[in-house]
């Protein structure tokens, strides 16, 4: 439905199929609860705009810091300011900015599956039992069908001298591809000598 902007005339109130209705056609706790609903989402839509504010500056200032830091030095930062984790002069406050990379697998996992499992009925005989359930794991899908990424990389760790497995775990790591990557702040104020609690900006823990 498309938003509706005219102004609304006085003694009357829009319905959600667009109309105009008359006060004295509501019903008075019909009134107020379009009130309170009406000031708390404008309220709320105020808050979301000081947030988005808030998370600029903040990327903002800590990204300008970085660079005046390592002019110290003599160098130049390029790219993104991620991963930084600042402190207070008194250790009172820390904020920790990060950034998480978005990795999937393209179709050479495919391939990688079909070396693993080659080398699995190669071994079916002696093999450790172990291997087969990692491997087996490493590769279910969830509800939507993805991978976990972190179980599929846990595969170059193991320590098999196999010429095929090696492979595999070459075609494991050229598959990866970061197709995105998302920026997160966090601030802490120091409880104890050395334990911190999160200063939540989250409205459902606070």
């Amino acid at each position: 439905m498309n938003q509706v902007t005219a102004a609304i005339p006085e003694g009357y109130l829009r319905n959600a199929q667009g109309h105009l209705v008359p006060l004295t056609l509501i019903k008075p706790i019909d009134q107020t609860r379009d009130q309170v609903v009406q000031e708390l989402a404008l309220a709320a839509k105020t808050m979301r705009d000081l947030l988005s504010k808030f998370k600029g500056q903040v990327f903002g200032d800590v990204a300008a810091f970085v660079t005046l830091s390592a002019e110290q030095y003599g160098v130049e930062l390029g790219g993104k300011k991620g991963n930084v984790t600042l402190h207070s002069f008194d250790g009172q406050f820390k904020i920790q900015l990060a950034i998480q990379e978005n990795i999937v697998f393209d179709e050479r996992l495919q391939a990688a599956k079909a070396l693993i499992d080659e080398c699995i009925e190669e071994w079916s005989v002696g093999s450790d039992p172990k291997i087969k359930v990692l491997v087996h794991d490493a590769f279910k899908t969830d509800k939507e069908g993805n991978i976990n990424t972190g179980r599929v990389l846990g595969l170059r760790r193991l320590d098999i001298k196999d010429e095929k497995w090696t492979r595999a775990m070459t075609a494991i790591g050229e598959s990866l591809q970061v197709v995105g990557s998302k920026q997160y702040m966090r601030f802490y104020e120091r409880v104890g000598e050395d334990k911190y609690q999160p200063i939540s900006l989250d409205m459902a823990a606070i």
